[in-house]
C-alpha cells in the first residue's frame, strides 16, 4: 500500500519541478532580452557620442580652413622662415585630424567637390585653375573647391 501512496505524491513533486523548470526557464529567457537591449542600448549610445564628437570635430576644422588659406596667401608674399614653419605645422595639425586637400587641377570637374566660378578657354569639363582650394575630412567633403573651367570655343554660323 505503500508504493501507491508514494506513486502520487512523487507525480506531485514532478509536476513542481517541471513548473519550477518552465519558470526558471521564462525568467532566463527575460534576463537574455533585456540583456540584449542593454547591450543595444549600450552600442547605439557609443556611436550617438561618436557621431557627435565627428561633428563637433568637422565644425572647428571647417572654421580653421580660411585661417588656413589666410596663411597660405601670406606665405605666398612674405618669405618668412617662422611664418613657413607655422603654416606647415597648421598643415600637418590638420592632416593628424584627417583633414587633406582635394587634388583638382587637371581633373575632370566633379560638382560634388568642385563649385565652378569661371569657365576659361582649355579642355573641355577640365579643371584649369584653382581659385580656392578644396578639402575633406575623412571621406566627406568639408569645403568644395571653387575653380575654373574650361570649355573649348564653339564656332556658330
Amino acid at each position: 500500500m505503500k508504493k501507491t501512496q508514494d506513486q502520487p505524491k512523487q507525480k506531485a513533486e514532478e509536476v513542481v519541478v517541471a513548473e519550477q523548470k518552465n519558470e526558471a526557464d521564462t525568467w532566463k529567457l527575460k534576463y537574455l532580452r533585456a540583456l540584449a537591449d542593454y547591450q543595444n542600448l549600450e552600442k547605439r549610445s557609443d556611436d550617438r557620442v561618436s557621431q557627435v564628437r565627428m561633428y563637433a570635430a568637422e565644425q572647428v576644422l571647417s572654421r580653421l580652413l580660411p585661417v588656413v588659406d589666410t596663411f597660405g596667401k601670406v606665405q605666398e608674399h612674405i618669405k618668412d622662415p617662422g611664418l613657413g614653419l607655422a603654416y606647415k605645422e597648421l598643415l600637418s595639425v590638420l592632416a593628424e585630424q584627417g583633414v587633406s586637400r582635394m587634388e583638382v587641377v587637371g581633373k575632370e570637374f566633379n560638382p560634388e567637390e568642385m563649385d565652378c566660378v569661371e569657365v576659361v578657354s582649355g579642355k573641355e569639363n577640365e579643371v584649369v585653375e584653382e581659385v580656392v582650394p578644396g578639402y575633406r575630412f575623412r571621406d566627406k567633403v568639408l569645403r568644395v573647391a571653387r575653380v575654373k573651367v574650361g570649355a573649348s570655343a564653339t564656332k556658330s554660323n
